[in-house]
């Protein structure tokens, strides 16, 4: 599932930060994918887990629950999109990269495993790091 986000993450802009997510539904069938589109969208939220996430409510139509489903990241989701997966009901996360700036699913926060919430997904960090981090770090590379 991050192979698929690294491929996801290989189509963002020339300027968007390469962050790729998608949402595979119970059986592993993918209903979304989307890369990081910040600078193209002009959008604060566009992050990739949110334009994945909104992808694939509109696959239901009318359901915005995503139960049953996996999200796929090939980092570490940041508060806003943490809270988003939760709010959408996303029954599993996997993720490459760890975020140790602004990583809320155990890094800085762990908004995810937070007791006081009413849904609480599985999850599982690190799958494939090395080839999500490089991915990144070729990125930022380039801007310094």
């Amino acid at each position: 599932m991050v192979r698929v986000a690294l491929a996801a993450a290989a189509t963002a802009g020339k300027h968007d930060v390469p962050v790729g997510a998608v949402v595979f539904d119970a059986e592993g069938r993918e209903l979304a994918r989307a890369a990081n589109a910040r600078e193209a969208l002009g959008d604060p939220t566009a992050h990739a887990e949110i334009l994945a996430l909104r992808r694939a409510a509109a696959v239901h139509g009318d359901r915005w629950r995503l139960e049953g489903a996996t999200l796929a990241v090939t980092l570490e989701p940041c508060t806003m999109c943490a809270g988003a997966l939760v709010l959408a009901r996303v029954d599993r996360l996997v993720f490459g990269a760890w975020e140790p700036k602004t990583g809320a699913v155990g890094s800085l926060w762990d908004v995810v495993r937070d007791r006081r919430l009413n849904h609480r997904p599985e999850v599982r960090g690190g799958v494939l790091e090395p080839q999500c981090a490089a991915l990144l770090d070729q990125f930022f590379r380039t801007r310094r």
